[in-house]
């Protein structure tokens, strides 16, 4: 299983969160961006219902796939 690594940055003025190349939304401080991140870190360890989902990838195509409730990512928060 891959592990999703939260790195705090600055952003568009601000500070942000990014895993991979997707940034958060911009926070005014690196402090709100840190503990956004952590938050989001923390919630994707919580297991969840078995569910359909759909993703854009970077090329733009769209995919269905069907995402197991308990199979959740190591998570872990870059400052």
């Amino acid at each position: 299983m891959a592990k999703l690594v939260y790195e705090v940055v600055q952003h568009d003025g601000g500070w942000a969160y990014k895993v991979g190349d997707t940034f958060s939304e911009t926070f005014p401080t690196h402090e709100h961006a840190l503990r956004a991140a952590e938050t989001a870190a923390a919630e994707q360890r919580v297991a969840g219902s078995t569910d359909g989902i759909q993703y854009e990838d970077r090329d733009g195509r769209w995919h269905d796939e069907l995402a197991k409730g308990d199979d959740r990512p190591d998570t872990e928060v870059s400052d």
